[in-house]
């Protein structure tokens, strides 16, 4: 019946695109659909018991009979996990907020008799969880939850020499909810031999920069991954085949570090999406996938999508606000680059795989650019051009270590699991505001302005990238922003903008693709335009 159900979405959700656009209006954008797992808790108790049991004396304290005549979702109905949060969540804040078995490499049964032998609290936590540092990210929410771990170069008994000489990170998420995409690419891999025994359904594959590991435990998608490029190592490129180690050795480690159930969940509907009903007076934009022409990887068009992926703030703090094409190998004048009607910009020819873009490769993202200041400026509100405020979207987490060029805004919430990409901001800047992994930020605030970063100062044009990424059964995938942007929008202007097009374009210039030797493992998928 769910391949049934997924079936139909994806028939419903293929009518919306531009090759069945009779089927509905240009003027209807549609909210995402979105599956929820259930969750098998009984068999997370018995993983647990079994990884505590090779310490019997710190066996005793957990309490794995739960309270009868409570709903399963009820703390009381499974103390055992009340008392593995109350251990673990000192090191992993917020850990019991997680719907879905937390899953981490971290030994707590280690961890705990290491504590009843009076080992000292100064003791580092990488002893017990297979020589990866404390944790650089962790946060749990109504979602599922989501952890970033390092490898040191050298640090692990057995590991291979590499040629990368940084710390190797890797993410893992788990989610009670998976967005449904029409995604040609979705669920291929290849089996992993030394974690077949582990991971019985386990699937390896290199997509979008990231060697990928995913699989299902307890009813719940996992996807562990790290950001590599299939090719030769270097010294600051970490190569995919130096990816798999690290990897492994993550998942061999990985053990029930907490979470806890929560009321059931259902599956979420796509919808109309909500717009305003007045028309703007000014506000056009061309149809979501209508790029320029045969600026797309081999030539190829663009990613339609009618999908207003979340109901956010635009990114810049004030309108007018201006979506074009930034492409570093054909730049435009400030009068060339603004003004109405927008464009989408996704599909652009990149080196960076995009699965949703028909030549395999694209820009991940959208190009904005604020409006020009007045030239008669007055007062002391007057626009500085350099000082034009990028803002975060809705309340969310940070996802940055020091010096990275992308900032990631992270939403968690009981019918959300999201990420936006910021780029283009100066690292520096970043830095020195503290815009750094677990900041919290609020809708609205203040964080950056608008620059020109590209691996270096002046390397771009004066834009902010925008891209938004949700969760997948393959892990976190770039979906089309622009219709999300356009909506954003019309909420901030309280205008309806009007769509124009698709018309005839006269030929242009193939868009930059950046060579691959500037993408650089630090600059979070590359330093799009």
């Amino acid at each position: 019946m769910k391949a049934v159900r997924l079936l139909t979405r994806w028939l419903a959700a293929s009518c919306l695109l531009p090759a069945g656009a009779a089927a509905a209006s240009a003027d209807e954008f549609r909210t995402p659909s979105i599956s929820a797992v259930r969750v098998e808790w009984r068999a997370v108790l018995d993983q647990l018991r079994s990884e505590i049991s090779s310490q019997p004396a710190i066996a005793a304290n957990f309490t794995f009979a739960g309270q009868r005549r409570v709903p399963a979702w009820h703390p009381r109905s499974m103390p055992a996990l009340v008392q593995l949060n109350a251990v673990t969540s000192p090191i992993f804040p917020g850990i019991g907020r997680s719907p879905v078995p937390v899953l981490l490499p971290f030994d707590t049964a280690a961890y705990l008799e290491a504590r009843a032998s009076g080992a000292p609290d100064s003791l580092s936590v990488s002893r017990y969880q297979a020589d990866f540092r404390p944790a650089d990210l962790f946060h749990a929410g109504s979602a599922g939850y989501d952890a970033m771990f390092s490898l040191e170069p050298g640090a692990g008994d057995g590991m291979p020499q590499r040629t990368f000489d940084r710390p190797v990170e890797v993410q893992i998420t788990g989610s009670i909810l998976t967005y449904d995409l029409a995604d040609p690419l979705g669920g291929k891999g290849e089996p992993v031999k030394a974690l077949a025994a582990q991971f019985p359904d386990m699937r390896r594959f290199i997509r979008e920069g990231y060697v990928r590991y995913a699989f299902t435990r307890f009813g719940v998608p996992y996807v562990v991954s790290i950001q590599c490029l299939d090719s030769a190592p270097r010294t600051r490129r970490l190569a995919c085949r130096e990816a798999y180690p690290v990897a492994e050795r993550f998942l061999k480690a990985l053990r029930i570090a907490g979470g806890q159930p929560s009321r059931p969940r259902t599956d979420i509907s796509s919808d109309i999406a909500e717009r305003p009903a007045a028309a703007s007076a000014d506000f056009s934009y061309r149809p979501s996938g209508d790029i320029i022409a045969n600026s797309g990887a081999h030539k190829l068009g663009g990613h339609a999508d009618l999908t207003a992926y979340s109901q956010i703030r635009l990114p810049l703090e004030k309108a007018p606000a201006f979506a074009h094409s930034q492409s570093a190998g054909n730049r435009k004048s400030d009068e060339q680059a603004t003004g109405y009607p927008w464009r989408d910009n996704f599909c652009e020819a990149r080196s960076f795989e995009v699965g949703q873009c028909a030549g395999g490769f694209g820009h991940q993202g959208q190009d904005i650019r604020p409006g020009a200041c007045p030239a008669n400026g007055e007062g002391p509100q007057s626009c500085d051009p350099k000082q034009q405020a990028v803002v975060a979207v809705r309340d969310g987490i940070v996802i940055r270590s020091t010096k990275q060029q992308a900032a990631t805004l992270q939403i968690n919430t009981r019918n959300e699991h999201i990420r936006f990409r910021y780029m283009h901001m100066n690292p520096s800047s970043m830095d020195a505001d503290g815009l750094l992994n677990g900041r919290r930020v609020a809708e609205g605030e203040k964080i950056g302005v608008v620059s020109n970063y590209l691996d270096h100062p002046n390397g771009t044009s004066r834009h902010l990238h925008f891209d938004v990424q949700v969760f997948t059964r393959d892990g976190w995938l770039w979906v089309n922003p622009y219709t999300t942007l356009v909506s954003a929008y019309e909420r901030l202007i309280r205008g309806r903008g009007r769509e124009i097009g698709p018309e005839p374009q006269a030929s242009a210039a193939v868009a930059h693709a950046l060579p691959e030797d500037v993408i650089r493992p630090d600059a979070r998928e590359g330093s799009e335009n």
